[in-house]
């Protein structure tokens, strides 16, 4: 008797956006400490419990590599993944949508001050 579920497991497409086994393990607790801090803002204890934690970190993780992979799939037809791919995932849940903009807004806000600063700072430099 042959048992066909014995053999080699099945390799994963080239090019696929479907996670590997070997992309599963990841460090636990990167995000412990942040997730904490979110959950009592947002009006747990103060010292949550650990496996609470956990859980938290296990779903938030699922949730940003589901909507990377599908960021991925719509972003493979161009050649490359773009920040409106993600703003397009999100859109019929506005309260992220909105969030979502007015973070990119401020950081380009940010990031054209620090270049004028960098270039007042040089014209600084030049002028001594």
């Amino acid at each position: 008797m042959h048992n066909s579920s014995s053999g080699p497991p099945a390799k994963p497409r080239v090019g696929s956006s479907q996670p590997s086994e070997a992309s599963f393990k990841r460090k636990r607790g990167v995000f412990q400490k942040d997730l904490q801090h979110m959950m009592y803002g947002f009006g747990d204890d103060p010292n949550p419990l650990p496996e609470t934690v956990a859980l938290v970190e296990d779903i938030v993780v699922e949730y940003i590599t589901d909507l990377v992979h599908k960021a991925q799939d719509k972003g493979s037809k161009r050649g490359k993944l773009l920040t409106e791919d993600f703003l397009y995932l999100i859109r019929k849940d506005l309260p992220k949508l909105h969030r979502c903009t007015e973070l990119l807004s401020m950081n380009e806000e940010l990031k054209q001050a620090r270049k004028a600063f960098d270039v007042s700072e040089e014209n600084l430099a030049t002028a001594d």
